[in-house]
């Protein structure tokens, strides 16, 4: 068993059930998603999702992790975010039968998402019927204009580095 906590520095730990840090988590989707405020795990935690203050859902995979997690070849992978409130998300959890993301909002708006594109299928309140296979159509709420990035395995944290040579004001140029 593992335990997962949400920071305020969009960071999440995942700590043994003894109480040590196991591993921390940081965000490197191209729009930062502010503090965090909620999280979930499919039903073998082998998925994470993340709410933020702004709106956006984390979405990582931690099964190669959740094998041996002292293998430090066995990384999480961040795989998923959009923007899914134009506000804070309060709540968020999967249903696994019909693979879909269910997102409660400080607005009032609790909005259903595909698990795995992270595709827009509607809002609780709406006229019409959910329609949960048809995955082709991209739509987005009313107000959210950014569509699902996906996180490409070769995206890593920028690394600082060090400068050998300061720069030069060449007055010739």
């Amino acid at each position: 068993p593992i335990l997962a906590s949400a920071h305020e520095s969009s960071c999440i730990r995942l700590w043994s059930i003894q109480g040590n840090l196991m591993k921390e988590l940081l965000p490197f989707s191209e729009h930062p998603s502010g503090p965090l405020t909620a999280l979930c795990t499919d039903i073998f935690a082998k998925i994470l999702l993340a709410g933020s203050k702004k709106g956006y859902i984390i979405r990582w995979n931690m099964a190669s992790f959740l094998e041996d997690p002292r293998n430090k070849k066995n990384e999480i992978k961040e795989e998923l975010c959009w923007r899914a409130h134009a506000t804070e998300v309060v709540e968020l959890f999967i249903e696994e039968e019909k693979n879909v993301i269910v997102t409660a909002s400080i607005d009032g708006s609790v909005r259903l998402w595909h698990a795995m594109t992270g595709y827009y299928f509607g809002y609780f309140g709406q006229a019409r019927k959910f329609e949960l296979s048809d995955t082709s159509r991209l739509i987005l709420p009313s107000d959210v204009s950014d569509f699902p990035a996906i996180i490409k395995e070769e995206s890593k944290h920028m690394e600082k580095k060090k400068v050998k040579y300061p720069l030069i004001l060449d007055r010739d140029k």
